[in-house]
């Protein structure tokens, strides 16, 4: 079993967690005393249940209309407060 300091792991938390998923055991200690322990998680994550938020979220029914000062903003690069000609490429 590993021992760190609490400053190494959290610099070095990757790293460790790669130890842990390989089956070492890791320790962590602040001020010389262990204070958590870095192990190998074998539970799996309850699937996602669609529609929890149903009823709570509004949506415009035209969220997704094209809009034409948006497309030319992210797609031809102009900027609705300024007047230029951009390069075509």
């Amino acid at each position: 079993m590993a021992i760190v300091n609490m400053h190494e792991a959290k610099t070095q938390l990757s790293r460790l967690v790669q130890r842990a998923e390989a089956g070492k055991e890791i320790l962590i200690a602040r001020n010389d005393k262990p204070v958590a322990r870095l192990v190998k998680s074998d539970e799996a994550l309850p699937p996602r249940v669609g529609g929890t938020m149903r009823g709570e979220i509004w949506m415009s029914d035209d969220f997704n209309q094209d809009d034409e000062e948006l497309n030319r903003m992210f797609y031809e690069g102009e900027d609705p407060g300024e007047t230029r000609d951009w390069p075509k490429e």
